[in-house]
């Protein structure tokens, strides 16, 4: 079963008359980034057409960002690349451009190189393979090692630089027969090279690009009729005395089944779908053939065959050592009985391993991610099909009434009967874990539909909470964005995800935890968020990762006083101290370090001022609250027992109160009822025996009644700063945990007013008139900021674009975010109107 998620409308969308002809592409990269492409008539001149390329974040789809490609021709392909950063894009004029994002804004793009074979339409586009490869073995699921459940299969790139280091680079297959190849040298230039599929070359109505594990690359390619065979071909790029060089061969071909069925001989006249199963599989191959009412779909596989000896051979004594000789043939895997109409096919992503012990795993526990494709059809409808059985497995009904019909509820004939014309998809594309898809309609509008992990199958909700847990650990091992698997998370499950996370987390070995220290941070912080029970607790994941951060940018100022030093850093040795020495007396504490090793010039020390300031705002935020920890989980509840990042606090207040007396001005400002009050000295005393109640994590204490006294007379003392520099963020997937479908039009952000009101917790909101903060730099930046901002698609975080400070200190801190938000998520440019 599939539920829209939302549909996006295009709201220059052109003449519904003028697509039948003119394909539509789409392409969802790992990242989160959808390209699509549509052709705008010029209203003076009909004749004139507009190439459009289209690029949004799923999170944010009414921010739309398009492109005047400079295409001549009608855009035909759309490629992601493996880091799903750059985007290629290919016409029927033979042009290919590859776009890169400006500024590293996913609202920003240019294209900065391209090649072109002239006049030659492309019918096929890859980038080369980068060598890395992953299976995902569902039979491991249970395992308790990342390492089984996702193992790393060896694998050559296409090509590699000196080293072994991978070239990078793409192909295209032209309807001439022709195939292309451009590297990108690691100085910028490019080597472009063509060279004919084969020596008779003919017309490529359909290819497809496939890659082996020994580096080489697999074309199929058809001249689009079914009587005539569908060709593979090996091809081999290498680089010559600083030229590049394809060298290609002709490998075993086959004929479609439905040709040689007396019964349906003339039937399917034309090929209209041919792709690889997967991008890294070659062996195995999808093709459908198609009339003008109808399609059949077959799935074909490359096997080892012994080839049979003549008679006269048979009873020839065999020599030592001698084997049967073995010879490559297509056999056909499944075939699907007499289908409507064909319109766009969608191949999974997700890299699950096809074994038998996989596949029966996958069956007994429910789990469909990676095994089923879809096909959709002229009749509006969308059918997942098993990728080997090709069975159905699941059948979504059209999308073009504001009441989508579902499964069962109404005989097909009489939803076909329709006012206006059917709409249906033009193209489709899954996502990474194969959890959602989306589609372009024939009249431009863009639909996003959440796909079930179990195909509408009932699950206990300890099965469910397993198979989402399974996909989050995918995302979390390969970098990939996993917005789509939050679209099935409820929020009554979100506690329950969380835990079983941080559990899976730390039973990985010491350096796989420290690879995925912050990725698993940022992972709890957008789960946490779904639900309005837990919404605290993203607050203090948002918080922890900005202590990190600001901890180990300090630590790296620190450098010892003498070369010859131990093979600790001070970093390492005020961790060390700081665990020991157990004195709430910070003086004390500080009396054991080696003040030499924390000597800083004054303007660096005056530059990191802010977010020494958040350090310090923090701490009395945290200790402020604690009273307040009770039947309500508010923001800084996740700290009181989490000895780790309270001990990073401590480390970071003793290395404040040393610069103090270098620069007295870049220590932290509180506003004190008393003249003569330590504020800091007060703080970390406090803090201290907070520390000592939860260091302990197997045995944590309560903090006794003295510490909760000493804290409720805070605010008191010192003036508690407000929560305003807290990310907000403006996204859709709050809104999609209901079952209905949202409509949403491009350029116009989509807001529910009322939802979850009354259940929001109050740092969440935002009045009017409050200063505006760039969360990164902790700096004010206003109520109405004249600056240009950049946000994170992920988790909201505002930043300016440009740096008001240029000291080395600020600049080393700005970098670590320039691709980059805290969570890992991509930036967006914000008007300034709105940031």
């Amino acid at each position: 079963r599939m539920d829209i998620a939302y549909v996006c409308e295009w709201e220059k969308r052109p003449k519904s008359n003028h697509c039948p002809s003119i394909p539509l592409v789409c392409a969802w990269s790992c990242r989160n980034l959808l390209a699509f492409t549509t052709d705008l008539k010029n209203e003076e001149e009909e004749k004139d057409l507009t190439h459009m390329i289209h690029i949004i974040d799923s999170e944010h789809p009414w921010d739309v960002y398009s492109i005047n490609s400079g295409h001549t021709e009608v855009i035909s392909c759309l490629e992601w690349d493996q880091s799903g950063s750059r985007l290629l894009s290919a016409d029927g004029d033979g042009q290919i451009k590859c776009w890169a994002m400006t500024e590293h804004l996913v609202n920003s793009w240019e294209s900065t190189l391209g090649s072109a074979v002239e006049g030659d339409p492309i019918v096929a586009l890859s980038w080369l393979h980068n060598g890395v490869k992953l299976a995902l073995h569902v039979e491991k699921s249970g395992s308790t090692n990342f390492g089984e459940k996702f193992s790393r299969v060896k694998f050559s790139p296409s090509l590699t630089l000196f080293g072994g280091k991978p070239m990078e680079g793409w192909m295209a297959v032209t309807v001439s027969g022709l195939v292309t190849v451009s590297l990108l040298k690691p100085n910028g230039a490019l080597l472009t090279a063509s060279e004919s599929l084969c020596r008779l070359r003919g017309r490529v109505a359909l290819a497809d690009i496939a890659f082996t594990g020994g580096g080489n690359i697999v074309v199929a390619a058809t001249d689009g009729s079914s009587s005539a065979p569908v060709q593979f071909y090996k091809v081999c790029v290498s680089v010559v005395n600083e030229k590049c060089r394809i060298d290609t061969e002709l490998l075993p071909s086959l004929f479609m089944r439905c040709t040689t069925d007396p019964a349906r001989k003339d039937k399917y006249p034309a090929v209209t779908h041919l792709k690889f199963l997967t991008r890294e599989n070659s062996e195995q191959v999808l093709l459908c053939a198609s009339s003008q009412l109808g399609s059949i779909v077959e799935c074909w596989s490359l096997r080892k065959e012994g080839l049979p000896v003549n008679n006269i051979f048979q009873h020839r004594s065999p020599v030592v050592g001698e084997k049967q000789p073995m010879i490559l043939k297509w056999r056909i895997l499944s075939a699907t009985n007499d289908l409507d109409r064909v319109s766009a096919v969608a191949l999974p992503k997700l890299p699950i391993s096809i074994s038998n012990t996989d596949l029966k795993v996958a069956s007994d526990t429910k789990f469909c991610p990676g095994l089923g494709l879809a096909l959709a059809f002229h009749d509006g409808s969308i059918h997942i099909l098993h990728r080997l059985s090709l069975h159905t497995m699941g059948v979504f009904y059209g999308s073009s009434s504001s009441n989508p019909q579902r499964v069962g509820e109404e005989p097909a004939l009489k939803r076909q009967r329709g006012g206006g014309p059917t709409t249906h998809f033009k193209a489709l594309q899954f996502s990474c874990t194969s959890l959602a898809l989306v589609g372009v309609d024939n009249h431009g509008k863009l639909h996003m539909l959440r796909v079930s992990p179990s195909m509408g199958q009932m699950l206990d909700i300890n099965t469910l909470l397993r198979h989402l847990l399974f996909l989050l650990e995918y995302c979390m091992v390969t970098g990939y964005d996993w917005w789509d698997v939050l679209l099935h998370v409820q929020p009554n499950m979100v506690h329950n995800l969380v835990e079983k996370l941080h559990e899976e987390y730390m039973r990985q070995n010491q350096a796989l935890q420290q690879v995925l220290s912050t990725r698993v941070v940022a992972m709890k912080a957008s789960l946490c968020k779904l639900s309005s029970a837990t919404a605290p607790r993203a607050c203090d994941f948002h918080a922890k990762l900005l202590l990190i951060a600001i901890s180990s940018t300090l630590k790296s100022l620190l450098r010892p006083h003498l070369l010859n030093t131990p093979d600790k850093s001070p970093g390492d040795r005020l961790a060390e101290i700081c665990a020991k020495n157990t004195d709430t007396d910070i003086d004390k504490v500080m009396i054991n370090l080696k003040t030499e090793e924390f000597v800083l010039d004054a303007s660096t020390l005056q530059s990191l001022q802010q977010l020494i300031q958040w350090v310090g705002d923090f701490v009395l935020y945290l200790l402020a609250n604690l009273p307040n920890q009770g039947s309500i989980v508010r923001p800084g509840f996740g700290f009181l027992r989490d000895g780790a990042s309270l001990g990073l606090l401590r480390e970071m207040m003793v290395v404040i109160r040393i610069w103090g007396l270098l620069k007295p001005g870049c220590l932290p400002i509180y506003t004190a009822t008393s003249d003569n009050q330590d504020s800091m000295f007060l703080l970390f005393r406090l803090l201290t025996k907070l520390w000592l109640c939860s260091r302990d994590e197997s045995h944590p204490q309560e903090p006794d009644e003295p510490l909760i006294d000493e804290c409720c007379l805070l605010p008191s003392q010192l003036l508690v700063p407000a929560m305003d520099w807290l990310p907000v963020s403006d996204g859709i997937i709050c809104k999609l945990q209901g079952k209905h479908p949202l409509r949403l039009q491009f350029g116009k952000p989509y807001s529910l007013p009322g939802l979850n009101s009354g259940t929001q917790v109050e740092i969440f909101t935002r009045t009017p008139g409050s200063q505006r903060m760039d969360n990164l730099r902790c700096l004010h930046m206003g109520v109405c900021p004249t600056e240009d901002s950049k946000a994170c698609t992920r988790c909201g975080c505002v930043t300016m674009l440009r740096s008001p400070n240029k000291t080395t200190a600020v600049k080393q801190w700005e970098q670590r975010w320039i691709k980059n938000c805290l969570c890992g998520g991509l930036w967006r440019r914000i008007p300034t109107t709105i940031s």
